[in-house]
């Protein structure tokens, strides 16, 4: 694969789009949802897999959304759920969490049947994020000024609010992420920050300051480290235990850089997405920066890019690992276009 190019497979939305993800719960074939950003025409969300073969991806569902969706995220226990965020007209804005219908894959799908909506909020939303491991009925929305914690019944299609907690006035929550690790823990950006919540008190325990974080993922495969994508300072990996100062950064890309996502299992392995219109990959861990520094060893220094993919025409706003294949990421451009890609010829390497 030479840099800057791409063997990926493709697929076009209809309209505008900034949101994708791994169906996770699907453990027979890589899946992702992904949903569009129209103000005028009716709104889709699409669920596409790769082909067994892996040449191409192919359109299993495909289901009209009222509004526009602003993010999107698969149940990680079951593969016909999943969440939305959306504008629900002028300045509001509404969550909900929706159900696939058993239907699907036939070329008149029915519609979605929403399941509960999350409508404690009186500000915008900005995100839903589920448990991050295993089965759970919790699920965290996170809105300008506060964190909810739901209790969701599918059965009964109720979500009930367990307690919230608003994070004080100037502060602008604008996304999350729950630490695999540890479910009890939260990190949240902020205009200025990452705080960090405990869920057991939902109070803030701490915090980074860190300017205009748009993204963040923690390290599934290793504990205490957090990867966060900025506007000015590019790519950042932390060690939580000394959160002073990154333990290796990371140039990011010639404009923001506005997603990032850590490999489910692969250490190290990062892709991210900019509104420069590429996409990168990554190979860099957190434990190879202090003693043998640049300065003091250029010439053992590897350079942590592994590849930039530029086969885009707007800004990538979204990507997603694939859990059942892990060396199988996808990517979403702005105008519409989902990108696959395999990494295989860069594992090798690490």
């Amino acid at each position: 694969m030479m840099q800057g190019g791409s063997s990926g497979i493709g697929y076009g939305l209809k309209y505008q789009a900034r949101c994708i993800s791994d169906v996770k719960a699907d453990t027979d074939h890589t899946s992702f949802l992904t949903g569009t950003l129209s103000l005028r025409e009716e709104n889709e969300v699409h669920l596409i897999r790769l082909s067994s073969g892996g040449t191409e991806l192919i359109c299993e569902g495909l289901f009209s959304h009222p509004n526009e969706i602003w993010d999107l995220s698969s149940c990680p226990f079951d593969q016909r759920i999943f969440s939305t965020v959306f504008s629900a007209g002028g300045e509001s804005y509404g969550a909900a969490v929706w159900q696939i219908p058993e239907l699907y894959g036939q070329l008149n799908s029915p519609q979605l049947e929403k399941i509960a909506s999350l409508d404690a909020h009186s500000g915008k939303i900005n995100c839903i994020l589920w448990w991050p491991s295993g089965r759970s009925d919790k699920l965290i929305s996170i809105d300008e000024e506060n964190l909810f914690l739901w209790n969701l019944d599918c059965s009964k299609r109720t979500a009930q609010v367990q307690s919230k907690e608003s994070a004080g006035m100037l502060h602008y929550l604008s996304g999350g992420a729950w630490d695999p690790h540890d479910v009890n823990a939260l990190a949240v950006t902020c205009e200025s920050s990452i705080q960090f919540w405990d869920l057991r008190t939902m109070k803030k325990i701490n915090s980074i300051e860190c300017a205009h974080v748009r993204n963040i993922d923690y390290n599934p495969r290793k504990k205490h480290m957090l990867v966060t994508a900025d506007d000015e300072s590019g790519i950042n990996i932390w060690d939580l235990r000394k959160p002073k100062v990154p333990v290796k950064e990371l140039s990011g890309h010639a404009h923001w850089t506005w997603a990032i996502a850590c490999n489910p299992e692969y250490d190290g392995l990062i892709v991210s997405g900019g509104t420069d219109s590429t996409v990168n990959l990554w190979f860099a861990t957190g434990d190879v920066m202090t003693s043998e520094s640049s300065v003091e060893s250029p010439s053992k220094q590897v350079d942590p890019l592994l590849n930039t993919y530029s086969d885009y025409e707007d800004s990538v706003y979204s990507l997603a690992w694939s859990s059942r294949e892990p060396w199988i990421f996808a990517s979403l451009s702005y105008d519409g276009r989902v990108v696959v890609e395999s990494v295989k010829p860069f594992l090798s390497r690490k």
